[in-house]
């Protein structure tokens, strides 16, 4: 990096943003590495850095920010452990807060989620050493205290110091404490003298009481006296507290020869934690900026949409909208003094920079850097008293260098070009370096109040206007960035709204030449016609907008009419569902029945009876499995027989292509059917009338009961529609007694619904007799209230 870039660099504040970035960071070795970050000038490192960047940023949402405290450069004090030195205990509690922190870390990261990122390697580079950690903490619980944990050794010497101490203290407290010695002591207490404990004797009593004098009272009216009684206690102290600084020493190089050989993790693990520190306060500053991740480009130009210069208040910076490198590569921006021209520069400078650092840019999204090897800025005023030049001296030397090191990866940024000079020389010699710099292949930005240069701009390609706003009716500026339209420096209008007399306004415009003249005009012109079509864009704008929300609502409408009748059908299909698996658990339990049944009577062989039981639970079945295609099916038109339907009548059953007979025409509407050896009731609506199919004759009533006597012991049922009462009776009575004697479990007596007086008789008649286990009335498909189901015992 050349002297000329660490100037702009300066020039352009990026070490004000740089110091930002540090306040975010934890460990002082983050800040300065925050402090000492520079552009990078490849654009593969650029990318991996802002990867570095979203990836931490994301995390930092989701997860917060892990815990960097206790991070602490220990590189010498290990250092100096591998050679066999001591570390003391402010040492080994800094290494110990490393290790702290990698496991935290790690800890944090055990929490990672979603797809892979650029730091998982930092994170999983982390060593972590729980052992050792542990051992040091609970050795060492400050700077000046070490456990008696510490080892077995250091608990025994500092009980016995205790001990000791104790002794002494005992011996001394019988000493004050004793009446005879009351006139000797100065006072009744113990002190300690060079880590001793004596008691103040009276100079005048000295001999009364046997000891080793320590010290005298300035007054030398009371000596410090240790009784010969607590000299061996006190030698004895000594003796154990020496042994204990002995064994602090040797816990310590123990402790110092373990964090040694774990040396290279832990200085590995400590430079991992500095950059994740970085890291993540560049995702920090990212959130406080309000920031985004601009596109990086190898070559073309700079796209910034909405950038706010970052050492601005962020609610109240004006954005301004900037492209500089794709449908030109100079931009010339004009306007009056104090109108945000030289904030513009800095702006595009800056955020450049920012992003080649792998910092998020205060921008909306879409906009796109470009990486370059030089950023150059000659901005502000470089006078120089010490070196004798003037402002067009000190800014035409920074030019010079400029011009010297300018390639096609640079970018140049001019504030005042030309300026300190005359207007008419410098005017052409700025025009003449802009010339020279556009054939170097960088891309530049300048202002000027110079109109040749507006002009210039206006008529060369590759080179475009620009100016900031001025509203010349509150002689404000709004800070907003027009590009393609050239400033004016409105100093007649100011001037006039200053409150300068007419006639000197007037008087300095005739001075102004016609072409001047002219040129301004056409600004004139130019900002009305811009305002105009301003108006009309932000109309344009508000109605697209309206549009689009129309739109959104409209798609929102569609969406949840889409997601209502997606729920209705699942609805549909859970129930249809619902009523399939209802349906198949029914039949799976009456086939289990069924199984049973046919195990009992297997010695009865009543293979008939099984079959049309199997038939009505398949019955059942289809019934349902038509009910969850009735909704799919086209309903077929209602069926109107030519005449009633009567007893005896073939009929087609739903569905099955099946003739069935009319046994029964019920009140209800409903029809008793038999087909084969199955019986079912069904809706009048539900059958055909097959007019070509013979009747079949109704059996003529058994004269004798003998003869239904003989044809019942084969039959599980029993049909006695169109009996008497009376005649009913016994034909009922001797069927059941066929039924026990043929061991049948259970029978159907069909009576029909009529009256209902023939089936009250038939319950009658099996209320007595003694062979009926339970009876009920037939359910839905085996006749209802037509027939009378019959458990035998």
């Amino acid at each position: 990096m050349t002297d000329l870039f660490e100037k702009s660099i300066r020039t352009l504040e990026l070490p004000a943003v740089l110091e930002k970035l540090a306040a975010k960071a934890v460990s002082d070795a983050a800040k300065e590495r925050c402090l000492r970050l520079t552009p990078a000038t490849d654009t593969q490192e650029v990318l991996h850095l802002l990867d570095e960047t979203d990836a931490a940023k994301e995390r930092l949402g989701l997860h917060g920010s892990p815990s960097f405290s206790g991070v602490k450069d220990v590189s010498a004090a290990l250092t100096r452990a591998d050679h066999g030195g001591m570390l003391n205990t402010r040492e080994l509690l800094d290494v110990a807060g490393v290790l702290t922190a990698s496991r935290r870390v790690s800890e944090y990261d055990a929490q990672r989620q979603g797809e892979a990122t650029v730091l998982d390697r930092l994170f999983s580079s982390l060593h972590t050493n729980r052992y050792l950690e542990d051992k040091i903490r609970s050795a060492i619980l400050d700077e000046e205290t070490i456990a008696d944990t510490a080892s077995s050794e250091l608990a025994d010497i500092r009980r016995k110091m205790r001990l000791a101490a104790t002794k002494g203290r005992q011996i001394l407290q019988r000493i004050i404490s004793s009446p005879s010695y009351a006139k000797v002591l100065q006072e009744a207490l113990i002190t300690q003298r060079d880590g001793r404990f004596v008691v103040p004797v009276k100079a005048e009593c000295k001999g009364s009481l046997p000891g080793l004098v320590h010290d005298i009272s300035s007054s030398g009216a009371t000596l410090f006296v240790e009784p010969m009684g607590v000299v061996q206690a006190n030698n004895e102290l000594k003796e154990l507290e020496a042994r204990e600084q002995k064994e602090i020493d040797r816990i310590l190089r123990q402790l110092s020869a373990e964090c040694a050989g774990q040396m290279e993790n832990i200085l590995w693990d400590y430079d991992i934690l500095v950059q994740l520190d970085v890291i993540f306060a560049r995702a920090q500053l990212s959130y406080q900026l309000n920031a985004s991740r601009p596109e990086v480009r190898r070559r073309g130009g700079i796209t910034l949409r909405r950038a706010r210069h970052p050492l601005l208040d962020q609610a109240k910076a004006v954005p301004i909208t900037v492209e500089l490198g794709e449908q030109f590569d100079t931009l010339v921006i004009t306007g009056p003094n104090t109108g945000g021209k030289t904030v513009t520069l800095k702006t595009i400078g800056l955020l450049s920079l920012m992003a080649q650092c792998g910092l998020h840019i205060p921008a909306d999204g879409g906009s796109a850097v470009r990486v370059f090897r030089r950023v150059l800025a000659d901005v502000g005023d470089e006078q120089s008293i010490e070196q004798s030049l003037s402002t067009f001296s000190a800014h035409m030397s920074n030019i010079v260098q400029i011009l010297k090191e300018v390639d096609d990866h640079s970018l140049l940024l001019f504030d005042e070009l030309g300026a300190g000079t005359d207007p008419v020389e410098g005017a052409a010699l700025a025009i003449a370096i802009i010339q020279e710099a556009r054939n170097q292949g960088a891309l530049i930005a300048a202002t000027t109040h110079y109109a040749e240069l507006k002009t210039f701009a206006m008529t060369t390609a590759g080179v475009e206007n620009a100016s900031c706003e001025f509203d010349v009716q509150t002689l404000r500026p709004t800070y907003r960035l027009l590009i393609g339209i050239p400033g004016k420096s409105n100093a007649f209008a100011i001037s006039r709204r200053l409150g300068l007399d007419e006639s000197v306004i007037q008087a300095a415009q005739a001075q102004m030449d016609s072409d001047s003249v002219r040129f301004e005009d056409v600004l004139t012109q130019l900002e009305e016609k811009r305002q105009r079509l301003e108006k009309a864009q932000n109309e344009a704008d508000r109605l697209w907008r309206q549009r689009e929300e129309d739109a959104r609502k409209a798609r929102t409408f569609r969406e949840q009419m889409e997601k209502g009748k997606e729920s209705a059908r699942a609805k549909g299909e859970a129930e249809a569902k619902r009523i399939v698996r209802q349906a198949q658990q029914q039949a799976e339990e009456i086939f289990a029945q069924l199984d049973q049944l046919r195990k009992e009577q297997q010695k009865q062989a009543n293979v008939q009876a099984l079959n049309d039981a199997k038939a009505a639970v398949r019955h059942h079945l289809k019934t349902a499995e038509e009910q969850l295609h009735l909704r799919d099916e086209e309903q077929e038109p209602a069926y109107t027989p030519p005449r009633p339907i009567a007893v005896d009548d073939q009929v087609e059953l739903p569905g099955v292509k099946m003739a069935a007979t009319v046994l029964a025409v019920n009140g209800d509407g409903t029809l008793l059917l038999q087909a084969g050896r199955m019986k079912m009731t069904v809706k009048a609506q539900q059958v055909r009338l097959l007019e070509g199919a013979p009747k079949k004759s109704k059996p003529a009533p058994s004269p004798s009961a003998a003869t239904l006597n003989t044809v019942s012991r084969a039959s599980s049922e029993l049909d006695i529609r169109g009996y008497e009462t009376l005649e009913a009776e016994s034909v009922v009575e001797n069927y059941l007694d066929s039924a026990v004697m043929a061991k049948l479990g259970t029978v159907t007596i069909i009576h029909g619904k009529g009256t209902g007086a023939l089936r009250k008789a038939v319950h009658e008649i099996l209320k007595r007799n003694k062979a009926v286990k339970s009876f009920r009335l037939g359910r839905y498909g085996e006749g209802e209230a037509g027939v009378t189901v019959v458990e035998l015992k």
